[in-house]
């Protein structure tokens, strides 16, 4: 898949998930398979910059190119100003916010609460074009609501407004994470306009994401809270769309390298003390489901330090390695 000047390795990217995807998670997806991975969204209001979750959402060092920065705002000119900056600081996309249904966004008149207002969607996204000379992209929403799914008429007013693709989470801001994604509007926008469309919405394996390209057409696919706990997903579906055969699972020595790479990458990254903390979210996502996860949520939820972190971890798979010895 291509956007602009930028050609990917494969059609499965890593969607933007505030607290989720920092850094050092987007390092590791891309390391697994994913073709493209976009920052948490960064607000558009630069006076609140100096803080520190802006300043790591704003850290892109040591990330390979293309970087893609996604901005949130209700405001065409702080969206504008907001792009430069980021480019000016080496984004090589910026990529629009329309689809974040968190109440505090919505409540200031940005991410999906925007889709309300076709007139304010139209001079942001022509000023982010206007503002940059490198690719901009949109992530959106099918609609308001089920009774206002106005994605394909979002979808057209991006195009003409020059975004050079579009990913689209197959719920209304309405639904929330709430029921199951639909996939129909999805289809209808790629009908409709040319540019590159990306699906998104419960997409948490391989047939699913065979399935979801049938059934839209996409150029692409995003990958969300099924890749939480579970990076590998992408290897695993672009494997399978590349041969149709199902990848066997990582062994469990394989997730526990994962698992130690990615916390000494959030110990660097967030400092110790946070580190740990953030760290936290992501060992309960990685042992969901496995043998024994709930003693080893006990104890890792009340570890102080990072070595301490690790000695759980490493005591916990010696524990899965006996027992299926």
């Amino acid at each position: 898949m291509r956007i602009g000047k930028f050609t990917f390795d494969n059609i499965v990217a890593l969607a933007p998930m505030a607290g989720v995807t920092d850094l050092p998670f987007r390092n590791l997806c891309k390391q697994l398979g994913a073709g493209f991975a976009p920052s948490e969204m960064v607000t558009s209001d630069i006076s609140l910059w100096h803080t520190e979750k802006s300043r790591r959402r704003l850290d892109h060092g040591g990330e390979a190119h293309p970087r893609i920065v996604q901005i949130a705002g209700g405001d065409p000119e702080m969206i504008a100003s907001a792009a430069r900056l980021n480019v000016e600081r080496g984004a090589d996309i910026i990529d629009i916010n329309l689809g974040c249904p968190a109440k505090k966004v919505c409540r200031k008149a940005a991410g999906s609460a925007l889709l309300k207002d076709v007139v304010l969607v139209k001079a942001i996204l022509e000023a982010a074009v206007d503002s940059v000379q490198v690719p901009v992209t949109l992530k959106t929403r099918t609609g308001w609501s089920q009774d206002a799914r106005n994605g394909p008429e979002i979808a057209a007013i991006a195009e003409a407004a020059g975004i050079q693709a579009i990913a689209i989470h197959g719920r209304t801001r309405a639904c929330m994470y709430l029921g199951q994604a639909e996939y129909a509007t999805i289809a209808e926008i790629k009908r409709s306009v040319s540019i590159p469309v990306i699906a998104n919405g419960d997409i948490d394996c391989p047939q699913k994401a065979r399935e979801v390209l049938r059934l839209t057409g996409a150029d692409g696919l995003m990958i969300g809270r099924a890749a939480q706990g579970r990076p590998w997903i992408f290897r695993e579906i672009n494997h399978y769309l590349a041969t149709g055969e199902i990848l066997a699972p990582p062994a469990w020595q394989e997730v526990r390298d994962i698992m130690l790479g990615h916390l000494d990458n959030l110990y660097h990254f967030y400092g110790e003390y946070t580190g740990v903390r953030i760290a936290r979210k992501h060992l309960g996502w990685y042992c969901k489901n496995q043998p024994g996860a709930s003693d080893f949520w006990e104890k890792v939820a009340r570890v102080e330090s990072s070595g301490e972190q690790v000695r759980v971890i490493e005591n916990y798979f010696k524990q899965l390695t006996k027992q299926a010895a």
